[in-house]
């Protein structure tokens, strides 16, 4: 099931989160900067902010068998495009389908707002979530492929019909 998120849903997130990035800054950035403490509390006060925004939107997947959080994402628009800022699945629900799910929700919302053009940005030495952005049709931006050590990719929209 993918829900939008409440505060109640701030400690999950928090420890999803944590998890997934440590999957892929794990031998590039020092720990402290991905999973200490200062970090994790850090991150939590910004998720915290994204939930109670108006022009952000955070959902939840959850596992249908036990309602456990099993991948989030953020979104807003950003400098007038839509930007993903976080998308995360649990590493324990790789390859079941969840990501696909949010995936699949967040488009659906980026194209009833119609929404033409998405923009994210990827770690470069993470080829599994890069793999996977492929996968469902993100290809680097034209504009500005980089951010730092961040590749930067695009996600093309149908234009809503007129009426």
């Amino acid at each position: 099931m993918i829900r939008k998120a409440t505060q109640d849903d701030l400690d999950a997130i928090s420890v999803l989160h944590t998890e997934a990035r440590a999957t892929y800054y794990r031998d590039h950035l020092p720990e402290e900067e991905y999973a200490g403490e200062a970090e994790v509390a850090r991150s939590r006060e910004g998720w915290a902010r994204a939930v109670d925004r108006e022009d952000a939107t955070v959902l939840c997947a959850e596992a249908d068998e036990d309602g456990a959080l099993a991948g989030v994402a953020a979104y807003s628009v950003r400098d007038g495009v839509m930007t993903l800022t976080q998308f995360h699945v649990s590493p324990a629900r790789w390859r079941e389908g969840v990501g696909s799910a949010l995936h699949l929700a967040c488009v659906a919302d980026w194209e009833r707002r119609g929404v033409t053009t998405v923009r994210l940005e990827v770690f470069e030495p993470n080829k599994r979530a890069q793999a996977f952005y492929s996968a469902c049709g993100w290809v680097p931006d034209p504009d500005r492929p980089r951010h730092g050590d961040h590749l930067v990719l695009r996600l093309a929209l149908p234009r809503p019909p007129r009426s």
